[in-house]
């Protein structure tokens, strides 16, 4: 019913306005008498997967909804309803922000790809620390963090220290974001220097706690091998617990899309189908030259149980969707789970 009924409606709209109808119509469906349960029944049942301990956690399944959908953690709930293992909320910063300006995100449909430039938009991490802590579901949430885009990178590592500490009680994993291309000079701070600095100060925050929480980094794409060379080293000595691959790319090569379109919409991230290859070899090249010493989460073109089954035998212990996810629906867990299975 989704890619015959549901999709071609929502395609109708811009995209951003299509994500706001789709969160507007689980809201409605989240306060309906019986409304998730119906929903879970439909999906959540069906959806069935390995359960998978990682990091000290349990995943009921090794299928994870990507940063970037449930920015301000407004609809975990039915996302949990839908049979998802886990839910990663984000990227949050200290302050709101709205962003950068309209529009900001592009459907590739020959590509089955999204283009965004969203820039961190959020609400801010005080407004989503009250959402999260008024949860129902007890799924799996990872906190997603980085800096406002008015902090210069000297100082972002103070953005990361107030947003961990923030959410230290209601997220059971966090992820550094330094890898979107849509915040001026962030990735910048994927050098090894300042990264090293970051992940340091705040592996130091959480050992002051009783009892820590994992700590990930996501990185792009688009790294170079002695870039990447450099992450291996910079995990394996701040001792975090293990890596996102990946991010958005700014590459634009091979798309079916014309080339006057691609300019057309400019700049931002590129995710979907055609990261499929990038993200896979990443994640391959990590597992391979650090012989596997650190867990990874494979996302980029997952849109199929094979492609997901893909970046699991690259090296990767659990995957995360987003772009396959809008493009195939919430049958998609499901198919995922019984190929990797």
């Amino acid at each position: 019913m989704y890619k015959s009924l549901i999709r071609p409606f929502l395609f109708l709209f811009q995209p951003e306005n299509a994500h706001h109808l789709t969160f507007f119509m689980m809201k409605v469906i989240n306060v309906l008498p019986l409304g998730r349960a119906i929903f879970s029944l439909a999906y959540s049942q069906k959806n069935k997967g390995q359960e998978t301990e990682l990091f000290g956690l349990k995943f009921p399944n090794k299928v994870g909804l990507a940063a970037g959908l449930d920015k301000n953690a407004e609809a975990i709930d039915m996302f949990a309803a839908m049979g998802f293992g886990f839910v990663e909320i984000g990227t949050v910063t200290p302050k709101p922000q709205s962003g950068n300006p309209k529009p900001r995100l592009f459907r590739l449909k020959d590509d089955q790809a999204l283009i965004n430039r969203m820039g961190f938009n959020n609400d801010g991490v005080v407004v989503i620390k009250k959402r999260l802590e008024k949860r129902k579901s007890n799924i799996l949430v990872g906190g997603n963090i980085g800096k406002n885009k008015v902090t210069p990178n000297n100082e972002a590592v103070n953005d990361y220290i107030i947003c961990f500490n923030e959410l230290f009680d209601v997220v059971d994993y966090f992820v550094v974001n330094v890898s979107s291309p849509n915040t001026p000079g962030l990735r910048e701070l994927q050098e090894k220097k300042p990264l090293s600095n970051i992940l340091n100060t705040l592996m130091a925050e959480n050992k002051k706690r009783p009892v820590t929480k994992p700590i990930l980094l996501k990185i792009a794409p688009d790294l170079s091998e002695e870039q990447l060379v450099d992450i291996i080293d910079i995990v394996n000595e701040t001792q975090i617990a293990g890596v996102i691959a990946t991010n958005t790319t700014i590459d634009r090569a091979g798309l079916k899309t014309s080339e006057a379109k691609v300019e057309t919409i400019g700049a931002g991230g590129l995710s979907g189908k055609p990261v499929q290859s990038k993200s896979t070899e990443v994640i391959k090249f990590l597992h391979d030259k650090s012989k596997g010493s650190f867990p990874i989460i494979g996302v980029g073109g997952i849109n199929s149980g094979e492609s997901a089954l893909e970046k699991v035998e690259a090296g990767a212990s659990l995957v995360q969707v987003y772009s396959g996810f809008i493009y195939e629906g919430p049958k998609l867990i499901a198919r995922i789970n019984k190929t990797l299975a």
